[in-house]
């Protein structure tokens, strides 16, 4: 298989030093994703241990995002108390938090297979020369069908609209 000279050349994942950055916009960026990816970590720590976690960060602008498991204030109560928890009904709430937690890792799993599977789709259109800026039924003129073409066509849209249909149930 040759390999298309037009590939996009990226950098990659680099190490970067640690330290300041100077740059307002770039540091506020920088903020935005690595809060994300805490709290991803987090999240992932308490579905995999059973952990219970709080984080609270306060932004350049003064705004406060936290993260807790089951919630940050059962969290930071039992902190507060020195690992008792004053409240009995945290238990019911640790386990509905796990349970969001653990749909929301199945979520993302499902989220990260159906790129692969948009990507392997994108590649096999390439590989066949579409080019269409539509999708296939979009770039049909169906005035130039001959009747076997004709009849293809229908069964192909009422099998789409059966698919599209069936989607909408879901």
């Amino acid at each position: 298989m040759v390999k298309d000279a037009r590939q996009k050349m990226t950098q990659g994942r680099k190490k970067i030093e640690i330290k300041k950055i100077e740059n307002l916009s770039s540091r506020q960026v920088t903020f935005s994703k690595r809060r994300g990816g805490l709290f991803k970590k987090a999240s992932e720590l308490c579905i995999l241990s059973g952990a219970e976690v709080a984080i609270i960060v306060y932004s350049l602008g003064k705004h406060v995002f936290s993260f807790g498991h089951p919630t940050t204030e059962a969290v930071v109560e039992r902190f507060l108390n020195g690992g008792v928890s004053e409240t009995s009904n945290t238990a019911p709430a640790a386990a509905k938090a796990r349970d969001y937690n653990q749909h929301y890792s199945d979520i993302c799993k499902e989220l990260e297979m159906e790129k692969k599977r948009m990507k392997a789709i994108e590649e096999v259109k390439r590989e066949q020369g579409f080019v269409g800026g539509g999708d296939w039924w979009e770039n049909v003129v169906v005035d130039e069908l001959e009747l076997g073409e004709l009849e293809q066509y229908a069964v192909a849209m009422e099998e789409l609209m059966k698919n599209l249909l069936f989607l909408r149930m879901i």
